[in-house]
């Protein structure tokens, strides 16, 4: 199919963005485009411009100074390529997990995140990394942190007249891990799960079994405090809770939420360096 007609502005700087889309309340940020053109090509989104951020030199740095901030802009692949982010397991290995090699080339970091699609990859393990999410709009920047940002299926905390700049995470300590299920067809998560061990503060977080990606809090507070040995981990994944599981022809919303209990496993056990 072809999408509906649309204007194309290509801008140089974050600031020429965040002018076009305030005077265009119906204009979609383009930067990768692997999930926005096929969802306009289907009808499924029909914004009158599109504003094409795949130029700014000031989204596509990377930098590590205590912790680590990377630009929106940065594609996976730019990212999987760069030294310091290897501290942070459970995203880079999300990120070495996203489509194939040619989505990796061209798809971003940041916008996966602004996205939300369910089923990505990187979400969740921004979740378990506590990342804060910078975003500049007409009145200046601001910061969001990471668990106020996903709201529901493909809405975040995002003004529509305002652009994601950056993803802040904090130092890398403690360990971290990321486990799929791929669909076999799109490459996207039917189930995926990041875990997080720092001491003894556990997160973990679900994407693709649910309609956002979430924290399972009811896993954490089953091994907040305690010994996380193998037989803690068996028992803490039960507690995945009443989630509002996901559903569709090739996976059950059951069938999913059995899923996230032997991804969650999985996870916590890489994480705590038990296998």
């Amino acid at each position: 199919m072809y999408p509906r007609p649309f204007d194309y502005k290509r801008v140089s700087s974050v600031q020429e963005a965040v002018d076009i889309l305030q005077a265009n309340p119906e204009a979609k940020i383009l930067s990768g485009g692997h999930s926005l053109l096929p969802a306009m090509k289907l009808r499924l989104a029909a914004p009158e411009v599109l504003v094409d951020i795949s130029r700014v030199d000031e989204l596509k740095q990377i930098s590590a100074d205590g912790g680590l901030t990377i630009g929106a802009g940065v594609t996976y692949n730019d990212f999987l390529n760069n030294d310091a982010v290897k501290a942070y397991t459970a995203l880079y290995e999300a990120v070495g997990k996203v489509g194939d090699v040619q989505v990796r080339n061209r798809g971003t970091v940041g916008g996966a995140a602004a996205h939300a699609d369910p089923a990505a990859d990187a979400p969740a393990a921004l979740l378990v990394l506590g990342a804060t999410l910078v975003a500049q709009g007409p009145n200046g920047t601001r910061e969001i942190g990471v668990d106020d940002f996903f709201i529901d299926i493909l809405t975040t905390a995002l003004e529509p007249d305002e652009v994601l700049t950056a993803i802040k995470l904090p130092a890398a300590s403690g360990a971290s891990a990321y486990e799929k299920f791929a669909h076999p067809a799109s490459g996207y998560a039917v189930c995926g799960v990041a875990a997080s061990i720092d001491a003894s503060t556990v997160k973990v977080a679900v994407t693709g079994a649910t309609y956002k990606a979430e924290r399972l809090t009811g896993v954490e507070d089953a091994l907040a405090g305690g010994n996380i040995d193998a037989a803690a981990i068996e028992a803490a994944v039960e507690n995945v809770g009443d989630q509002d599981w996901a559903g569709d022809h090739f996976a059950s919303a059951e069938y999913r939420a059995h899923l996230t209990k032997v991804y969650a496993k999985r996870a916590l056990m890489r994480a705590a360096g038990l296998s």
